[in-house]
């Protein structure tokens, strides 16, 4: 009773303006001192995600660390290899079976359904996610579950022992390339497993970003080019060529490392030497007839569409080859001079290893191989039965590629 009495008498003494003036203080005090103690809670999350290495840097910037950690995390310049799989060939009902899945896929496909949308994440949220990453974090998010998996919107198509390779591996430093290391196969062995599986097999990838894959045997694979078309009508594609004589000559040299008991390549070279019959059914020559090749593709594909590599100049020049390939696919180009050193063991130019990286990123011991000693005659009869092929390649394609200066220095020095 004392106590509220003593309350009752302070408080008609007080002015009421002056108390109420007294409890707001205090209410402003306690909800100041509540503020600072979850002061980290209540900071904005991308604030911190910002700094990077010791700077304050903008949203694009961040982005593009985040594909210049990609670059240093892309894989090495190694070899892989896929075992040759002899398989049984479909019907032509099984093949239009196929074809037919494929066209009903394709049409699914371009209507997305609406469980895809709640599983695939808006773009704000993918933004967020990039910008978000913090430094530790980066070399994990960038394996092959960040992103999304999609059908390439470029093929390296061919040509088998001109090149491909070694123009993969290079492509695949550039950031906004990913590409799946072995060789699908999917146009010309595995097309009856449909695209889902196809698509299954591409990395990852991020917005802007382009998925690729190469399978050099789809240039000389007649169903390839249709079955390609019907998958995407706008890809590009991309053909390494080298001179068709040096060419079977590589691919002999790799069928003769696997299998030494095979003859010689003078003798598989003709159906009768005596009378100079080439023997154009032989893979290692036919492969070789650009022109017949190109013919097929180019009842689906405008030249447009296609970009010719030469294998010559992407050994001398790797640099200028690779400047033309990125422009092609709409790439900044980022792949120059400084990204290569020629190899004089191997014969040909090789990627720089990266500054985390202890092993250099050259081509593997299947490449490179010693050619063995061809007969000088034998040669200049595969330049003359060439020659009228390369000239209607040079005329469809409007490039000339000058094989016809080796068959002059071969004549040359068989004449010395």
């Amino acid at each position: 009773m004392a106590f509220w009495s003593s309350t009752s008498v302070f408080t008609s003494k007080v002015p009421r303006k002056i108390l109420f003036m007294f409890t707001l203080s205090l209410s402003v005090t306690y909800l100041f001192y509540s503020l600072m103690s979850c002061y980290n809670s209540l900071q904005f999350p991308l604030q911190e995600n910002y700094v990077f290495q010791g700077r304050l840097v903008t949203e694009d910037t961040t982005f593009v660390t985040l594909r210049e950690k990609l670059y240093s995390a892309s894989p090495g310049f190694t070899e892989f290899t896929q075992a040759e799989r002899t398989t049984a060939a479909p019907t032509v009902g099984e093949r239009d079976e196929a074809e037919q899945r494929t066209v009903e896929w394709i049409r699914t496909q371009a209507s997305p359904t609406k469980s895809a949308a709640v599983f695939r994440p808006t773009a704000p949220e993918r933004e967020h996610q990039e910008i978000s990453t913090t430094d530790s974090e980066l070399r994990v998010n960038c394996t092959s579950d960040y992103g999304e998996k999609k059908l390439p919107q470029a093929i390296i198509i061919g040509v088998k022992k001109g090149g491909t390779r070694a123009l993969l591996e290079a492509l695949r430093v550039h950031p906004d390339v990913r590409a799946v290391g072995n060789e699908p196969h999917f146009f010309d062995r595995n097309y009856e497993k449909g695209l889902d599986w196809y698509r299954d097999l591409m990395p990852s990838t991020l917005e802007g970003q382009i998925t690729m894959e190469k399978t050099p045997s789809y240039f000389v694979t007649n169903h390839a080019p249709k079955r390609i078309h019907s998958m995407a009508k706008d890809i590009k594609l991309i053909i390494v060529v080298r001179n068709p004589v040096t060419r079977a000559i590589s691919d002999y040299t790799q069928t003769l490392s696997k299998k030494p008991e095979i003859p010689t390549f003078e003798v598989l070279t003709f159906k009768n030497r005596t009378l100079g019959l080439i023997d154009a059914s032989w893979s290692a020559l036919r492969i070789g007839i650009y022109a017949l090749h190109l013919e097929s593709w180019m009842q689906y594909f405008p030249l447009s569409q296609m970009h010719f590599v030469s294998g010559e100049r992407l050994i001398v020049d790797p640099a200028g080859e690779m400047a033309k390939v990125q422009d092609f696919l709409g790439l900044k180009r980022i792949v120059t001079d400084k990204h290569f050193y020629f190899n004089k063991t191997k014969g040909f130019p090789c990627l720089k290893k990266p500054e985390d990286s202890s092993t250099p990123r050259c081509l593997g011991k299947s490449k490179g191989r010693t050619h063995p000693k061809i007969d000088p005659d034998v040669i200049r009869r595969l330049h003359k039965f060439y020659k009228p092929f390369n000239l209607m390649f040079y005329q469809m394609t409007g490039q000339n590629f000058e094989w016809e200066l080796e068959e002059d220095s071969v004549s040359r020095s068989s004449q010395d």
